[in-house]
C-alpha cells in the first residue's frame, strides 16, 4: 500500500496542474467525471494516504489502496481508474477508490493528524494514545485518525528504531517510549520520503521484509498481529516483549507461503529482476610486473634470448 510519503510525492509532481483547467476527465470508476470538465484546479494536496484535487466547492479524493499506482504524462497498458487531461499534461491513476468531497478541504480534514503536515500536533497524538492503554503498538501506529500517512513499512521500522515490540500494549510502555513512538512516526516518515526520492528506500530498511536484524544480526520474527491483521517483522533481541506481557499476544498468525500476498511478492521480485540491468562480466586485468629496487622488473616474455651456439655469461 502506498504510504504517506509516496502520496506526498505524487501531490508534488501533480502540482503543475494547479490553476489549470480540466479539458477531459474519464475512468472506470462509478463517478460523475463530467463534473470536473471545464473546472479549474484550485489546489492539489495530500492527507496521509489520500491524494486530493481541490476545485471550487468540492474536491476529488483518491485512495490507492493496496496496489494502486499513478502516472503523470505517461500511461500504463490498462485502463486508468482516473484520467485527467490538461493543456500542460495528463494525470492517470490506476486502481484504488475515488469519491467526491463536498465543501472546503480544511473543513473535511484535521491536518494536525497528518504526520507530514506542518500542522502535525504530537501532543494531541500522545493524549489520544494515553487514553488507549490496551491498544497494541502495531495497531496504534496504523490508526489513520492519529497517524495519517503511516503504513506497514513505517510501522515496522519505527517500532524497531525505538526498541518496542509490536505486540506491546501502550499501557505497558514507559512515558519516554510512548513519546518516542509519536516523535519517530513523524521523523521516520520524513526519512522514508528522503530515501524514496533518492530511490534507496529498500536498501535502508532495517527489519521490513528482511530475514535478519540489520542491527544485531539475529533472525527476525514475523507474524500477522493485532486487530489490523497486518504483517509484523521484529527482532526479539532489540525489541523484547515487556515483562509480564501475555506471550500469546505476540504469536499471531503465521505468514502464508502460498497465499495471494506471497504470490504477489513473487511477481514483484520477478518484475524487479527482469528490469534490473544485466551484469557485465569484465575480463580479468593482466597483473602488472613488480618493481625491483625502484626499477621495473624485466618481463620474461620480452627478455633477450641468447643466440644459438652461445652460452650466456654468469
Amino acid at each position: 500500500m502506498p504510504e504517506g510519503p509516496t502520496i506526498l510525492m505524487m501531490a508534488e509532481e501533480a502540482r503543475k496542474f494547479v490553476r489549470r483547467t480540466v479539458r477531459d476527465a474519464s475512468g472506470n470508476a462509478k463517478l460523475d467525471y463530467a463534473r470536473m470538465v471545464g473546472r479549474r484546479v484550485k489546489s492539489i494536496r495530500s492527507f496521509g494516504k489520500l491524494f486530493l484535487v481541490e476545485f471550487a466547492g468540492f474536491s476529488l479524493r483518491a485512495h490507492l489502496l493496496l496496489f494502486g499506482s499513478y502516472r503523470i504524462d505517461d500511461t500504463r497498458d490498462r485502463a486508468p481508474r482516473l484520467h485527467l487531461a490538461f493543456d500542460n499534461g495528463e494525470l492517470n491513476v490506476y486502481g484504488g477508490a475515488l469519491k467526491y468531497i463536498e465543501g472546503p478541504l480544511d473543513e473535511a480534514f484535521d491536518w494536525r493528524g497528518d504526520v507530514l503536515s506542518d500542522a502535525w500536533d504530537p501532543a494531541k497524538a500522545r493524549e489520544t494514545l494515553r487514553a488507549r492503554p490496551d491498544t497494541l503498538a502495531c495497531d496504534a501506529l496504523l490508526d489513520q485518525d492519529v497517524f495519517a500517512g503511516v503504513g506497514n513499512i513505517i510501522k515496522n521500522e519505527v517500532l524497531h528504531r525505538i526498541g518496542v515490540h509490536p505486540a506491546a500494549a501502550l499501557g505497558e510502555l514507559p512515558a519516554r517510549k510512548l513519546a518516542a513512538l509519536v516523535k519517530d512516526a513523524r521523523d521516520f516518515s520524513f526519512q522514508f520520503l528522503e530515501w524514496k526520492r533518492a530511490g534507496v528506500l529498500r536498501r535502508n530498511l532495517r527489519v521490513h521484509k528482511r530475514r535478519h536484524c540489520a542491527d544485531c544480526g539475529s533472525p527476525l520474527r514475523l507474524a500477522v498481529l493485532g486487530q489490523t491483521q497486518r504483517r509484523a517483522f521484529w527482532c526479539d533481541a532489540c525489541q523484547p516483549l515487556p515483562a509480564g506481557a501475555d506471550v500469546a499476544r505476540a504469536t499471531g498468525k503465521p505468514f502464508k507461503t502460498d497465499g495471494w500476498w506471497a504470490r504477489r511478492n513473487a511477481v514483484d521480485r520477478a518484475t524487479r529482476a527482469a528490469k534490473a540491468p544485466a551484469k557485465v562480466v569484465k575480463a580479468p586485468e593482466r597483473a602488472k610486473p613488480k618493481k625491483l629496487g625502484g626499477r621495473r622488473a624485466p618481463s620474461t616474455s620480452l627478455r633477450k634470448q641468447p643466440k644459438a651456439g652461445k652460452t650466456p655469461s654468469n
